[in-house]
């Protein structure tokens, strides 16, 4: 634990920043869970409009660099490709 005010202020300011990152993570691993329930049914017009939003919110997550760019890049693509399978 810092004694410094400004260690102390890091502290409060990175604690913010995990719960959010943290919930953004959440909302996205659900989007993408139910992508994949919808693509395993073979729900291929559900599953058309749900990849736009899961995309959306990849992007969304790579923009704020909550998770890496290129790893919003492969999800998307390995998904549109599940896609395009059905």
């Amino acid at each position: 634990m810092s004694k410094r005010r400004a260690g102390v202020k890091r502290q409060r300011v990175d604690k913010k920043r995990h719960l959010r990152n943290l919930k953004i993570k959440i909302e996205l691993k659900k989007a993408i869970k139910n992508l994949q329930m919808l693509l395993a049914n073979k729900n291929s017009a559900e599953a058309k409009t749900t990849l736009s939003k899961v995309a959306s919110l990849l992007d969304k997550a790579a923009k704020k660099r909550i998770i890496h760019p290129k790893t919003a890049d492969r999800k998307k693509s390995r998904l549109s490709k599940r896609l395009l399978k059905i």
